[in-house]
C-alpha cells in the first residue's frame, strides 16, 4: 500500500500518506492507538473504503479493490474482532456460506459441504467438529471457524483484528501454533493487536501508526515493548502498576446470595452463585465468554429482572429497583458492548456524557437544563479523558472505538461512584488509553470504591485485582484471595473447567 490518503466526509483525516508493505510468509503487526488509522487502512485493503489517494500493488501489479468480495477474489481475507458467524448454523454451513457446493447447479450439496469443511480443517490441523452448531462451541473454536472461512475462499493474506481478545492462555497458544503453520505454508498475516507481549512473541515485523501517519516499520526482534509504546502514544507508558497500594477494605457494598439466572432460551447461565464485594477492593472475574459473565452483569445492573436469589447493594435489596434507582445508589456501569448498550451512536458527545446526569441539580433547573454548565463540564471531561474529537457536538458514532470507550468511561466515572461494575473496560483500547482507564480504577478503589472487574485480558485482571475468580458454567470454579499465588496457566485451567475448587463462598 503506497501513500494511502483517506479523509472522511466530516473532515477527519484517518490516513495521511501511509505506506505498508507485506512480505509473503510473514506475520506483520499493525499497532497504534485507537483513532490512529489502523482500521481505516485495513478497510481500504479489504475494500470497505476507497482511498482518496495512493495505490495498492498486489504481487507486483497495481490493483483497485472495490468491495470485500473483490478483496476475497484477490486472495485477501479478514477475521473481524466481532465474529461474523451465524450461531444457529453448523461449522460446515458457516464455512461454505455464500460459496456452497451444489448438486446439478441448483440444490446445496450438504454432504460435499461437510466433506469440504472437514478437509480444509484437517489440512490446516484445526481440530473441529464441522457438524457442531456454532452456538454450541467455545469462543476459541469460533475463531478457528472464522479463519477457515477465509482460507476456504482462497485467502493468501489474512487480516486478524484483535485475534486474542477473548481467548484463554491455552487457546492463545493453540492459535499461535496455527498461525505459525499458516506462515510456513506461505500465507501472510496482518496481526492487529494492542498486546505488545504477543506482538513480540509471534510477529516478524511491525508497522506502528500514530494520528493517521506511519511511524515506521520495524523488525520486532530489534524493538522493545517500551519503544513500541512510545512510538504509538508519543510518551512513556506504564505497562505494570508496581506502585499499587495494599487494599484497605471497608464495609460490604455488593452482597449476592444463591443467584441463578437463565437466558432467553431457558438455559441456566448463572448457577447458585454467592459472593460479596467490599469497598476498597477490586474483585476480578476472568472467564471464557459465554460462561455467565454477561448474564451476571445484566442482572446486577438491573437490565435483567428474571432471577432467583438475592442481590443487595449497600444493604438494599434491588429486586424491585429500577435502573435509575440502582444508579442513584452511586453505581457506575461500563458495559461489555459499547455500541449496543454503552452509547447512542446517533447522539453527540455531550448528550451521551449526560444521559445519566441530566436530572442532577448541578445541571438541571426546575424546568430547563443548565446548558452552559453542561457544555463546560463536557469540555472538561473531553480534555481530562483525552477524547480525540472535533468538538462536543460530534456524533459519538463518528469516533473511533477507543474514543467511544473514553466517552463512556468519562460519563460513568464522573458520577463519583461507590460501586463500579466494569465489563471489558479496555477491550479494543490502545495501551495509552488502557493505562489511563486502569489507573482510574485503582484511584477509585483507593478512595473506597468497590470495583467488580470482568475482563478477558488476563494482564488486566492480574495487575488490577485484589481478589480473583475464574468463572465457568455460571459458577466461580476458582477463587484466589492472593492473586500473586496463581499463574496465568493455572487460571486458564479453571476458566476451561479443567480444574475446580470445592464450593466457594467469596
Amino acid at each position: 500500500m503506497n501513500h494511502i490518503m483517506k479523509i472522511y466526509s466530516n473532515g477527519v483525516v484517518a490516513n495521511e500518506d501511509v505506506s505498508l508493505d507485506l512480505v509473503k510468509g510473514e506475520i506483520h503487526a499493525l499497532l497504534g492507538e485507537n483513532g490512529a488509522g489502523k482500521s481505516t487502512l485495513m478497510k481500504v485493503l479489504f475494500g470497505l473504503e476507497s482511498p482518496d489517494q495512493g495505490e495498492i500493488v498486489l504481487n507486483g501489479q497495481a490493483t483497485t479493490i472495490k468491495s470485500p468480495q473483490d478483496a476475497i477474489s484477490k486472495g485477501i481475507g479478514m477475521v473481524h474482532q466481532h465474529f461474523m458467524l451465524v450461531p444457529s448454523l453448523t461449522v460446515a454451513e458457516n464455512i461454505i456460506l455464500g460459496v456452497e457446493p451444489r448438486k446439478n447447479g441448483v440444490f446445496i450439496d450438504m454432504d460435499q459441504a461437510v466433506s469440504a469443511a472437514a478437509e480444509i480443517a484437517e489440512k490446516y490441523n484445526f481440530d473441529l467438529d464441522v457438524k457442531a452448531k456454532v452456538e454450541e462451541i467455545p469462543v476459541g473454536l469460533k475463531q478457528k471457524v472464522e479463519i477457515l472461512k477465509a482460507l476456504y475462499r482462497g485467502a493468501d493474506i489474512l487480516i486478524l483484528d484483535e485475534p486474542t481478545a477473548v481467548l484463554t492462555p491455552q487457546e492463545m497458544e493453540e492459535l499461535f501454533i496455527q498461525l505459525e503453520k499458516l506462515k510456513s505454508d506461505g500465507h501472510t498475516i496482518i496481526f492487529i493487536s494492542h498486546k505488545l507481549d504477543e506482538i513480540k512473541r509471534i510477529c516478524d515485523r511491525a508497522t506502528i501508526m500514530r494520528s493517521g501517519r506511519s511511524m515506521g516499520t520495524y523488525q520486532v526482534k530489534d524493538i522493545t515493548t517500551e519503544e513500541m509504546s512510545r512510538l504509538m502514544v508519543g510518551r512513556d507508558v506504564v505497562l505494570t502498576f508496581d506502585d499499587k497500594k495494599p487494599a484497605q477494605v471497608s464495609d460490604v457494598k455488593i452482597q449476592v446470595k444463591n443467584l441463578s439466572v437463565r437466558n432467553g432460551q431457558g438455559v441456566l447461565k448463572v448457577d447458585d452463585l454467592s459472593f460479596e464485594l467490599r469497598g476498597g477492593e477490586i474483585l476480578g472475574v476472568a472467564g471464557v465468554e459465554g460462561n455467565g459473565q454477561s448474564e451476571l452483569i445484566d442482572t446486577l445492573t438491573g437490565l435483567n429482572k428474571h432471577y432467583k436469589g438475592v442481590i443487595e447493594f449497600k444493604g438494599q435489596d434491588i429486586a424491585k429497583s429500577s435502573i435509575k434507582d440502582i444508579r442513584e445508589l452511586k453505581v457506575a456501569h461500563i458495559p461489555e458492548d459499547r455500541m449496543v448498550s454503552g452509547c447512542a451512536g446517533n447522539l453527540n458527545i455531550l448528550e451521551n456524557m449526560f444521559s445519566n446526569q441530566y436530572t442532577d441539580s448541578e445541571f438541571s433547573g426546575k424546568i430547563l437544563l443548565k446548558l452552559k454548565r453542561i457544555t463546560e463540564r463536557t469540555e472538561e471531561l473531553i480534555k481530562e479523558y483525552l477524547v480525540k474529537c472535533k468538538s462536543y457536538k460530534q456524533n459519538v458514532g463518528m469516533l473511533s472505538g477507543g474514543n467511544i470507550q473514553k466517552v463512556i468511561v468519562a460519563r460513568e466515572f464522573s458520577t463519583d461512584p461507590d460501586i463500579i461494575i466494569a465489563n471489558q473496560p479496555t477491550r479494543g483500547v490502545d495501551v495509552g488509553a488502557s493505562e489511563f482507564i486502569r489507573r482510574r480504577l485503582l484511584e477509585f478503589r483507593d478512595a473506597g470504591c468497590a470495583v467488580l472487574l470482568i475482563s478477558a485480558d488476563l494482564n488486566e485482571v492480574f495487575s488490577l485485582s485484589d481478589r480473583l475468580a475464574a468463572m465457568y458454567k455460571g459458577k466461580f470454579a476458582g477463587l484466589f484471595d492472593d492473586v500473586s499465588k496463581v499463574t496465568e496457566a493455572e487460571l486458564g485451567q479453571y476458566m476451561l473447567g479443567l480444574k475446580h475448587q470445592e464450593e466457594q463462598g467469596v
